[in-house]
């Protein structure tokens, strides 16, 4: 895998790829700098060289030009994160953005216009890339919360730079990480899977059934496994159209070897809200009128007895609805749990956005091995699937 650390980049412009796709307030200041922190590195490494970067990314989904989509809103924090003054150009295509880079000197940093002004990005528009092209001596890919996307700046820009191109420290380690869980793991492996519904990771659980020695089922899809099962789930969330395919799971994993873990107890209430009557209630004797909204404890239980003899983790999806406070109890002992396995050695991917919310949250983030930037990214990379902007780089 050829990286940013196999080129040096002195008196080179790099043309990087980033994901600063970030969350603004109504002010338009950044909420989170995950995304910006998670570059630096990469930025770094080419200023420290003797270059200068050319940093290209998305906001949002603008229809066209749109102020409120500027990526001028992120200029003061991505120089305040990276210690030097970015400059900016209301473009990133054409004469004018051509020019800016001409002047740019060894170890400063222009941050172009949000790509999504034009259409051409999204269509992966040759042309376009090949304008996007003329900026950087060498492309670089850091971008994964993109990389599963066969945009114009992900992926086919990089047929333009044959023999000058390479990932960035960042999609490098989530290759890594995600390749350390399904190929290179230590055993117990663990993959605890959450959320809603069970039809957006049937074919994660399809790709990984392989590779895992226990699944946790958790969340909302774990009501689909219960009645399909002739549990009660009362007005617990389910996929009714989906409990056949949850027992060809059940049965599926059971001639692999691999063990299913689902709650046996949950937190139930008489209302979707904080603030409604609960009750800790059986997984398979919730009635009529109340749902399941959180882990009971002696599903933590069970679950954090799984997670402690695990020596790699996959963590999608959270236990309950931990956006609420009194439902938030078993993503918290989950967290708990997976957060003493690392500290024994044990190592532990979180990824998806409801879960990385989660462990950033509750202050699990340095406390798990990695965090993934990129929910569909590595969903996709879980299923099984090439990601564009990753081949790419290879080809």
């Amino acid at each position: 895998m050829i990286t940013v650390n196999d080129f040096d980049f002195e008196n080179k412009k790099a043309l990087i790829r980033v994901d600063f796709n970030v969350p603004l307030d109504t002010e338009f200041n950044v909420t989170d700098t995950t995304r910006i922190e998670a570059a630096t590195p990469t930025i770094l490494k080419v200023l420290e060289d003797g270059g200068s970067c050319i940093l290209m990314s998305h906001l949002g989904r603008p229809k066209g030009v749109s102020s409120e989509f500027s990526l001028s809103h992120i200029i003061d924090s991505v120089s305040e994160i990276i210690w030097v003054q970015v400059k900016f150009i209301n473009d990133c295509i054409g004469e004018k953005v051509e020019e800016a880079v001409a002047n740019l000197e060894a170890g400063e940093i222009l941050l172009l216009e949000n790509l999504r002004f034009y259409d051409e990005e999204k269509k992966g528009d040759v042309t376009f890339a090949q304008q996007l092209s003329k900026l950087g001596d060498i492309y670089v890919n850091d971008a994964f919360g993109t990389a599963h996307r066969a945009h114009a700046s992900t992926t086919i820009v990089a047929q333009f730079f044959e023999g000058n191109k390479c990932f960035g420290k960042l999609l490098a380690k989530e290759i890594e990480s995600i390749k350390k869980v399904l190929s290179d793991s230590e055993k117990p492996v663990t993959a605890i899977l959450g959320g809603s519904k069970v039809s957006s990771k049937i074919t994660v659980i399809e790709n990984i059934l392989d590779k895992v020695d226990h699944l946790i089922v958790g969340g909302g899809m774990s009501f689909t496994f219960v009645k399909a099962l002739g549990g009660k789930i009362g007005n617990s969330i389910c996929e009714d159209d989906k409990q056949e395919m949850a027992l060809n799971i059940l049965k599926e994993a059971k001639e692999k070897g691999v063990k299913i873990h689902l709650p046996v107890d949950v937190i139930a209430a008489d209302d979707f809200s904080n603030d409604a009557n609960i009750k800790v209630l059986d997984i398979n004797e919730i009635p009529d009128g109340w749902q399941g909204l959180d882990a009971g404890p002696k599903s933590r239980e069970i679950f954090n007895e799984v997670v402690m003899q695990s020596k790699t983790i996959l963590w999608n999806g959270p236990l309950g609805v931990f956006e609420m406070e009194s439902f938030a109890g078993g993503t918290i002992a989950l967290g708990d749990s997976i957060s003493e396995s690392t500290k024994k050695g044990c190592f532990s991917l979180v990824g998806g956005g409801d879960s990385v919310a989660a462990v950033k949250q509750f202050g699990f983030a340095d406390k798990v091995s990695y965090v993934s930037t990129g929910g569909g990214a590595m969903l996709e990379m879980l299923e099984g699937k090439t990601l564009p902007g990753i081949e790419a780089i290879l080809k």
